[in-house]
């Protein structure tokens, strides 16, 4: 994440720093993509607008990351919105001049493809979530997702709603509340307040990888 840092400071001329406060949108699918977004501080909600006030959220963006990646590649417009759910600090980088930074520097273009393809696989099994997985499987795939070293040491969960969860599952608010407190019942989780701690994480990838 640092390196990332390190190379982008000969982008100096080429970038703008934004404070964003937790709940502002940064931007919206569909919109213009002027910029590529590069995450200096704070978390990120990256999320799909699949209807009128129906969300499904795809990942939780971090120091290091970059969003709207794809204009770099001639995308003219943002694929998915992105909300921060943290007080957050974006560097907003010219297409062009990154693109270039790219192609002078293939160590740098290596960590930062290396970064999207784990990103890709994490679209992969949001696929097999909503296509194969029954709902205590895919809250269970969210859970799993959310409950990541990384994020744990932002305490994730006091940043995140029930419906904020529900949507990473792709189920209800009210079905997600329910099967949380199922899964307390069954000593896999606890709860309290906002957060949630997993107890038994070999058990949740059962329930996960049966659906």
């Amino acid at each position: 994440m640092k390196d990332n840092i390190r190379n982008l400071n000969d982008l100096n001329a080429y970038k703008t720093r934004v404070q964003y406060l937790k709940g502002e949108t940064i931007f919206k699918q569909g919109a213009f993509a002027p910029y590529v977004m590069y995450v200096v501080e704070g978390l990120v909600k990256v999320y799909l607008q699949t209807g009128v006030e129906k969300n499904m959220n795809i990942s939780i963006a971090q120091e290091g990351e970059f969003l709207a990646f794809s204009s770099v590649f001639g995308e003219p417009v943002h694929t998915y919105s992105a909300q921060a759910i943290s007080n957050t600090q974006i560097c907003m980088i010219e297409k062009e001049s990154l693109k270039q930074i790219l192609l002078e520097n293939p160590e740098f273009a290596l960590k930062i493809t290396s970064q999207n393809y784990s990103n890709e696989r994490h679209l992969f099994e949001i696929i097999k979530n909503i296509s194969y997985k029954q709902m205590r499987g895919k809250l269970a795939s969210a859970l799993l997702y959310l409950s990541q070293e990384e994020f744990l040491k932002k305490n994730i969960f006091e940043f995140l709603t029930r419906q904020d969860i529900a949507d990473f599952a792709s189920i209800s608010a009210e079905s997600a509340i329910k099967f949380l407190k199922e899964f307390e019942k069954e000593k896999i989780i606890t709860l309290q307040g906002k957060n949630i701690t997993i107890v038994e994480s070999d058990q949740l990838r059962t329930i996960s990888r049966n659906g």
